[in-house]
């Protein structure tokens, strides 16, 4: 049963959250070269009030293209009402399902998770979903299933980056079963009260509270059941830094800098660092699924 760690009251606020990649892009590149981690965003009077559209200004959606500004400049352009997503594999309803009759009778509710980035730096987010094992047990897992597999939407016509080899598309993510079943793991479809905006993986994108943000892929248009590790995009393209489980283990540094502190969004400019904790600090939840194994090896 999901047991809250977190409360509103640990929230980063809205405002900060949305203005956090504006003070990242003024730092420069050289705090995370240099292994210094990324400062905080100064949380104080000064804060310029921004708006719901500038809430992604800055981000990585490479199917939107490269450029840190890219996915809010084309983003726009998808529709994402009807969205369709195939279910297939080793489960007992497979089809093609519009994204509103595969949930529609799955009840949504808030969680509050924090949202570690392999920088070294966090933030609080009240996400809006539904747990990933209500939508599995409503198409029915058969016996064989050990992973699940994701896709990305792939639209040329309003995705430029997928013109462009820059990865291998579409782009795909994968859980084991048991992480995918558990009741951390949710499929978002909103954040701070709102829907999803398209640059941020509109309408629905897995979160897994304990890894890294990179492993929550968004716009999911396939769900697959499979029996073999499953493709995932960053760790076939760079297995070295990015690996299959991507959990968060302050022992094991990305190769480009320390994952063994952090600063909190908001926590002011020259906020304290603190400790990051085993397993994003869900460990009491998690720690148990990957018991026997060597989590320097499958990082």
């Amino acid at each position: 049963m999901f047991k809250p760690d977190l409360t509103r009251a640990d929230v980063t606020p809205e405002g900060v959250w949305m203005n956090r990649r504006k003070l990242i892009s003024a730092l420069g590149a050289g705090s995370i070269a240099g292994g210094l981690g990324l400062p905080a965003l100064a949380q104080d009077e000064e804060l310029t009030p921004h708006t719901w559209e500038q809430i992604t200004g800055y981000n990585n959606f490479y199917e939107f293209g490269t450029g840190k500004g890219d996915p809010a400049e084309n983003a726009g352009a998808m529709e994402t009402q009807p969205w369709s997503v195939k279910v297939d594999g080793l489960v007992d309803n497979p089809g093609d399902y519009q994204l509103a009759d595969l949930i529609g009778d799955i009840p949504t509710e808030e969680r509050i998770y924090r949202f570690r980035c392999v920088e070294a730096w966090s933030m609080v987010i009240p996400w809006n979903g539904f747990e990933l094992n209500k939508l599995l047990a409503k198409v029915g897992v058969q016996e064989g299933a050990k992973y699940v597999a994701f896709e990305t939407a792939v639209l040329p016509d309003v995705m430029p980056g997928v013109n462009y080899p820059i990865l291998d598309w579409p782009y795909r993510e994968g859980l084991r079963l048991d992480e995918a079943m558990h009741p951390l793991t949710i499929m978002a479809t909103g954040l701070y009260d709102k829907p999803i905006p398209n640059q941020n993986g509109a309408p629905m994108r897995l979160v897994v509270p304990w890894k890294y943000g990179f492993k929550s892929i968004k716009s999911i248009v396939r769900i697959s059941l499979v029996e073999e590790e499953p493709h995932a995009t960053w760790n076939q393209s760079n297995p070295r830094e990015y690996g299959f489980y991507s959990n968060v283990n302050p022992e094991v540094d990305h190769p480009r800098w320390s994952q063994a502190s952090e600063r909190v969004i908001g926590s002011g400019l020259f906020g304290k660092r603190i400790d990051t904790l085993m397993f994003n600090g869900y460990a009491d939840q998690v720690a148990s699924l990957y018991e026997g194994m060597d989590l320097r090896e499958n990082f």
